[in-house]
């Protein structure tokens, strides 16, 4: 079965995009794997807000407690590229996940930092491990597929990236 690696951060709108593109081609290849991967586009102890260490962090606590992972990403894309709320503080995290997780085990597992060296994983592969320079970044088998700064992915790049 092939797999898909996605490098996004809720806070990027080209990541968000990048997102339902993905959505919409998966549906005639439904034989991708995906392998999210959440990481930061701004990694401490860069100066840029909103900062998203807990909101990737987030990602991983919301798939341990068995929530439907499209509505997770679709509340946290919007709330952070659109609505631009802070996503790094956990009362806001908690009350964006409101009705897609438990949110007492929720906060319980963000406040524990479990998922912290997840992200610090995903930072490291994706800036030193794959040359990612720009968000979304998609990898497949040797393929790769990079945004372009400040224009983001095209649903066509992505389509052709994805013919295996």
């Amino acid at each position: 079965m092939p797999k898909i690696r996605i490098f996004y951060d809720y806070e990027c709108p080209y990541c968000k995009k990048g997102y339902e593109y993905l959505l919409e081609e998966m549906k005639g290849n439904p034989e991708i794997e995906i392998e999210w991967r959440p990481m930061e586009a701004h990694p401490l102890p860069e100066i840029h807000s909103p900062n998203t260490y807990l909101a990737c962090q987030s990602y991983y606590i919301a798939k341990e407690l068995g929530a439907d992972i499209h509505a997770f990403h679709k509340a946290m894309f919007y709330s952070a590229a659109i609505e631009r709320r802070d996503v790094d503080k956990p009362d806001v995290l908690c009350d964006i996940l409101k009705g897609i997780v438990d949110i007492k085990l929720f906060r319980s597992l963000l406040d524990s930092g479990k998922y912290s060296a997840q992200v610090d994983e995903n930072n490291d592969l994706a800036y030193e491990k794959s040359g990612v320079w720009f968000l979304p970044s998609f990898r497949m088998n040797d393929k790769k597929l990079d945004a372009k700064g400040g224009e983001g992915i095209t649903p066509e790049q992505l389509k052709e990236f994805l013919k295996t």
